[in-house]
């Protein structure tokens, strides 16, 4: 593989639309800072490049963003959820729990806010 590949290399290696990934990599105009940090490196023209750290974090954020194949709606907290991962704290996760390993506590929260969030983009997709 390898060192850096374009956008383009990434998309399809990872399934997930060009444009999906300029826009967790843009700049968040509320807030004025990126969407998501840390997904891509910018030449000083702008051209994004992804190391293998970058992808690393790109593979998280779809697994959390589009879980069972449905899309959650929640960006942020799936930022939230992928920088916790970086700081030492390796989630194993699967279809309907997440669980980390040195706190239980986030568990049951995390999974607590899930589980709200599905019921409501659910009761939003029937309107």
């Amino acid at each position: 593989m390898k060192k850096y590949l374009n956008i383009s290399e990434v998309s399809e290696l990872l399934d997930i639309k060009e444009y999906i990934i300029r826009y967790w990599d843009s700049i968040d105009p509320k807030t004025n800072k990126l969407r998501v940090e840390g997904i891509s490196t910018k030449s000083k023209k702008g051209t994004r490049y992804f190391n293998k750290e970058n992808i690393i974090k790109l593979k998280k954020m779809k697994a959390f963003v589009y879980e069972n194949g449905k899309h959650n709606n929640s960006l942020r907290l799936a930022h939230r959820l992928v920088s916790m991962s970086y700081k030492n704290k390796k989630p194993e996760y699967s279809s309907k729990n997440i669980t980390y390993i040195d706190n239980p506590e986030n568990a049951k929260k995390i999974n607590q806010i899930l589980k709200k969030m599905r019921i409501v983009v659910k009761l939003n997709n029937n309107y």
